[in-house]
């Protein structure tokens, strides 16, 4: 009868291997592993019987025997149009129109936008992530205040935003006719709340700039990913920037400086949530990447899988009686409230500003905006919250930026080899 909770209680030491502070003794219910488990139970709780929901319309033929009104609701979620398009390597985003001389200072000032609006919004979604994450609220001379620890509420919150943002779009602009079926949209959601969790979560263990290049470095599973999912084939040049981005990032973790702060110290815990971060996300990016094959815009995508993402997530939560703690938590402490709702606008702003981006100047550009803006990230945590970082970790960092930017000039340069390839021969895909 006593040796369960013995064994459970006993579990984060056991796993991590390193020294629990008081506060996360209190219960084991406070450990991260068992609240990924609880947290799995949760979404299984929705799947589980909507496979069944599925395998029964499927076996009854219902498309061909269904009637009635719900017959339409019934047939897009299960069965869809089947109607699928091209293939196209930006996402289905329809072809942006190259620019004219006569319209280059709009360009500049279009590229200006674009670059303004994906650093504010990521940047402060950085800042604000780290703050809720590691620090407290409510905090007096006699009151050390108390942590926001649901990380989950997080991802709720910020899905709820993109589901609202993307429904809105899609209702007032042209989109094309949707073709899938919707539960497929469920899978790349489940892994995309998971890599989101991860995220949060991983932020109790790690400091902000290590979770900054584990991103930089997710390239290597995305690769691995898309050999097993996509059956895709790469250029040398890209094991070669892979190669250098993990050699850079260890050369980061393994790097010590004296007298490190506790906030900057890399633990056993923090590693695995950061290696489930980059495999969920590189499932996500793979499995979004084979329904762009049917006929949809990047903001149907977006709408699609932030539908599941929010009936997961609150459902999850209200089955644990997180929903109502966290939102008690939101009374007590305005401060998180504000915190919170920046952190999700933040979130749904940065990716309509992604799609737009991608659109006006294609994912070079993009991605040279972006690696700049995981650069800056890292500067800004360290001046803000006090990061330490050693000669060889800052090389590391280098390292890592100097493959990042060599595998967008590579790419480019094989775009322009493409376009002289003659008719009928393709390219090899990318990732």
């Amino acid at each position: 009868r006593f040796c369960l909770p013995l064994v459970l209680t006993s579990l984060p030491v056991m796993a991590t291997g390193e020294q629990i502070s008081p506060a996360l003794q209190d219960s084991w219910g406070d450990f991260w592993l068992f609240r990924f488990f609880v947290n799995a139970a949760g979404y299984a709780s929705i799947v589980v019987p909507g496979f069944l929901l599925i395998q029964y319309f499927k076996r009854r033929n219902y498309l061909e025997t269904g009637r009635g009104i719900c017959f339409p609701v019934i047939k897009s979620c299960v069965f869809g149009s089947e109607v699928k398009s091209v293939h196209q390597e930006d996402g289905s985003l329809p072809p942006r129109a190259e620019p004219t001389e006569s319209s280059t200072t709009r360009q500049v000032f279009k590229l200006l936008f674009c670059a303004a609006g994906l650093q504010a919004s990521y940047l402060t979604w950085g800042v604000l992530q780290e703050r809720v994450m590691t620090r407290t609220y409510g905090a007096t001379e006699t009151d050390p205040g108390e942590k926001f620890t649901d990380s989950q509420f997080l991802v709720f919150m910020n899905r709820i935003l993109a589901f609202t943002v993307a429904g809105l779009y899609c209702a007032l602009t042209k989109q094309p006719r949707h073709g899938a079926p919707m539960y497929k949209y469920s899978f790349a959601s489940l892994s995309n709340i998971l890599s989101s969790w991860c995220q949060y979560e991983a932020l109790k263990y790690i400091s902000f700039p290590t979770q900054v290049l584990a991103k930089a470095s997710k390239v290597i599973p995305v690769m691995m990913m898309g050999k097993l999912v996509s059956r895709k084939s790469y250029e040398y040049w890209e094991y070669l920037t892979a190669a250098l981005i993990s050699v850079g990032v260890s050369m980061f973790l393994l790097s010590s400086a004296p007298n490190r702060h506790v906030s900057t110290v890399t633990t056993f815990s923090g590693i695995v949530l950061l290696a489930g971060y980059i495999i969920f996300d590189s499932f996500t990016s793979n499995w979004q990447d084979a329904l762009f094959t049917y006929k949809m815009s990047s903001v149907q995508m977006m709408f699609g899988v932030n539908v599941f993402s929010c009936l997961f997530t609150v459902g999850s939560l209200l089955e644990q009686g997180a929903l109502l703690e966290s939102i008690h938590f939101m009374a007590r402490h305005s401060e998180f409230t504000a915190h919170a709702v920046l952190l999700s606008v933040c979130s749904a702003c940065g990716q309509l500003f992604i799609f737009y981006t991608i659109n006006q100047f294609g994912a070079a550009v993009f991605t040279i905006i972006m690696t700049l803006r995981q650069a800056f990230a890292i500067l800004l945590s360290c001046l803000i919250y006090g990061h330490a970082v050693t000669v060889v970790g800052g090389l590391g960092v280098a390292v890592v930026f100097m493959a990042l930017f060599l595998r967008v000039y590579a790419r480019s340069r094989m775009k322009k080899r493409s376009k002289k390839l003659p008719p009928g021969e393709t390219p090899i895909q990318k990732v």
